[in-house]
C-alpha cells in the first residue's frame, strides 16, 4: 500500500529503502547510508558530557592564555628591578627569560580557565541530562554547584557565597545569550 491511496497519511518505507533526495541515483543510496550514520555517531559524541566537557575545558585553556598574554602586554614592572635580577645577561638571554615568564603566566592562568570551564559545562550537562529539559534552572544550578566546589577549601560561608556568586554570574549569562532579539 503506498501513501496515495491514504491521503493525510504519511507513506511508509522499509529501513534502507526510502526515497533518495533528487539528483541521487541508486548507486548512491550505500555512501548516503554511510554519511548518515557517521553524522548518527558524530552527533552522539558531541552531545555526550565528556566531549562537552573536554571542549570547554580545552576552549577555557586557550581562552585563559590569551587573556594572559593580553594582560601581560599591560603589565608594570619597575625597569631597576629587572636590571638588577638580570645582571649580565645578553639581551637575548633577557628576552628569553621574559618570554619564559609569559608563559608560565598563560600555561598557569589557561589551566585555572580550563579546569572552571570543564567543571562548569560537566556540571550542566549531567543535570540537563537528568532533568531532560534545557531551560535556565540547569546554569544556575550548575553555577551554584561549581561555585560551591571552586570555594570549598574557603569554609561553608565562602562555599555558599561562591555558590550564589557562580549561579548568579551563570544566570545572568545564560539569560543574556538566550533573551529574544529586539528585531
Amino acid at each position: 500500500m503506498n501513501g496515495k491511496s491514504l491521503p493525510l497519511v504519511a507513506p511508509l518505507y522499509p529501513a534502507g529503502r526510502e526515497p533518495l533526495p533528487p539528483g541521487m541515483s541508486e548507486e548512491d543510496r550505500e555512501q548516503l547510508m554511510q554519511a548518515k550514520k557517521y553524522q548518527s555517531w558524530m552527533m552522539m559524541g558531541m552531545e555526550s558530557c565528556a566531549a562537552k566537557t573536554a571542549m570547554a575545558g580545552v576552549g577555557g585553556l586557550g581562552i585563559g592564555a590569551f587573556f594572559s598574554l593580553m594582560s601581560a602586554s599591560f603589565a608594570y614592572e619597575d625597569p631597576y628591578l629587572r636590571q638588577q635580577t638580570q645582571a649580565g645577561l645578553s639581551n637575548t638571554q633577557k628576552a628569553r627569560e621574559v618570554f619564559k615568564d609569559m608563559g608560565r603566566g598563560m600555561w598557569k592562568t589557561g589551566k585555572g580557565f580550563g579546569k572552571v570551564g570543564a567543571l562548569f559545562a560537566g556540571i550542566e550537562c549531567v543535570i540537563e541530562a537528568y532533568r531532560a529539559k534545557n531551560d535556565i534552572i540547569n546554569p544556575v544550578a550548575a553555577g551554584f554547584v561549581a561555585g560551591g566546589i571552586l570555594a570549598r577549601n574557603s569554609g561553608p560561608k565562602a562555599v555558599f557565597g561562591g555558590g550564589l556568586a557562580f549561579a548568579a554570574f551563570s544566570g545572568v549569562i545564560d539569560w543574556f545569550l538566550h533573551k529574544p532579539s529586539s528585531e
